[in-house]
C-alpha cells in the first residue's frame, strides 16, 4: 500500500469528530452490506430491503446514519426513494480494504500450503 506523500497535518477536534463519525458509520456489517449494494448502482429502499434480507425499519435506520455521515444520498422519484453513493471516496476506501484483505488471505494460504509441503 502506498504511503501518503502529503505532509502530516494537525487536525482540529471538529475535523477529528467528523472523521470518527465516518468510520463509525463503516463499523456495522449491515451498513457495509448496504454500501456494497449501492456500489453496484442506485437502488430503491425497497430493493435494498429485499437484497439485504432485513426489515424496512432496519434498512431505513442504517441508511439514515450513512446519509448523516455524507456517504449516501437519497432522491425521490414519485413515492420511491432512490439511494446512491454520495461520496466516491467510499468506493475507493472499500476497494483499498478489500484489496488488502485479499492480500492477507493469499499470504495466509501460501503459508499454510508451504507448511504442508
Amino acid at each position: 500500500m502506498k504511503k501518503s506523500t502529503s505532509p502530516a497535518k494537525q487536525l482540529s477536534d471538529t475535523a477529528l469528530e467528523l472523521i470518527a463519525t465516518r468510520f463509525r458509520a463503516l463499523s456495522e456489517p449491515m451498513r457495509l452490506r448496504l454500501l456494497n449494494l449501492l456500489m453496484q448502482g442506485e437502488h430503491s429502499v425497497g430493493q435494498l430491503v429485499e437484497a439485504s434480507g432485513s426489515s424496512q425499519a432496519n434498512v431505513s435506520k442504517h441508511l439514515s446514519l450513512l446519509r448523516e455521515a455524507g456517504m449516501v444520498g437519497v432522491r425521490k422519484e414519485g413515492l420511491t426513494s432512490i439511494c446512491f453513493i454520495a461520496d466516491p471516496l467510499v468506493n475507493e476506501l472499500c476497494d483499498m480494504m478489500c484489496c488488502r484483505l485479499r492480500e492477507e488471505m493469499e499470504d495466509k494460504a501460501r503459508s499454510l500450503t508451504a507448511g504442508l509441503g
